[in-house]
């Protein structure tokens, strides 16, 4: 037997089995390059540790549930000028959810506001945070069905957990039934404690209205904007047909 074969028990037994992806080219690199031993166990353990960053990363973007892949870099700041490039930037350093503050991006339809807050999800989990994304809809219809099930608490937990909770779309309507209530709830129960990134349509002087109880929608929007960062969009919807063309006899 080979002392690699030997080695491949005890890597699996020490959780380091993915070593082995690389071992035989960092050997033949070893030998080539004439590394020293310290060197050699570097960039083998730096294959390790890369392999390791990758797989977290992968599974952090997977249960964050995006939409869509979105990134800062492929958005384009050309198709409108009113929004606030360097405060988006601002955004996906990551700061306001290391500081557990709140951000909300509201104006027009097709502005961007649903890839941009991908964007910054994006750029969480790069950085190692939790992130979860959820349509307005899919969070009130969860929270109704659980209702049904009794496992409210259960899934309002899971919604206190990710260190950035980001709520695409709310106000389409206004909140109905137990809607409210959930809102106010997820608002209250992850202020100071982590952050809620949300999308919406209404400028935040038309929030009050949403709740439909005044005392309620006091609470839930002095907490939400506590220090919190509002972005406006304005202008045509990127997904204008007439900005297209536009943008096709530019191109042409």
């Amino acid at each position: 037997m080979s002392p690699i074969d030997e080695l491949v028990p005890l890597l699996k037994k020490l959780r380091l089995s993915g070593l082995l992806d690389s071992l035989e080219l960092r050997i033949n690199q070893a030998v080539d390059e004439k590394l020293s031993y310290p060197e050699f166990l570097f960039r083998l353990v730096q294959d390790e540790v890369e392999r390791r960053d990758s797989n977290q990363l992968a599974t952090r973007l997977r249960k964050a549930s995006f939409e869509h892949k979105k990134t800062i870099e492929d958005f384009d700041f050309n198709f409108n000028a009113s929004i606030p490039k360097h405060k988006v930037v601002d955004l996906a350093t990551c700061s306001f959810v290391q500081r557990r503050r709140n951000a909300l991006l509201l104006g027009d339809t097709g502005t961007g506001k649903s890839h941009i807050a991908q964007a910054i999800g994006h750029r969480a989990c790069v950085m190692g945070l939790d992130v979860l994304f959820i349509s307005a809809q899919k969070l009130f219809s969860s929270l109704r069905a659980a209702r049904a099930d009794n496992s409210y608490d259960r899934l309002m937990a899971k919604y206190q957990k990710p260190s950035l909770m980001i709520v695409d779309d709310v106000g389409l309507h206004n909140l109905r039934n137990d809607e409210p209530l959930d809102l106010y709830e997820i608002i209250r129960c992850r202020y100071e404690h982590s952050s809620l990134l949300i999308t919406s349509n209404r400028a935040a002087d038309e929030w009050h209205s949403l709740f439909g109880d005044a005392l309620m929608a006091s609470a839930a929007m002095d907490r939400l904007l506590h220090d919190a960062t509002v972005l406006s969009f304005e202008g045509q919807s990127f997904r204008n047909p007439t900005r297209k063309k536009k943008v096709r006899k530019r191109a042409n």
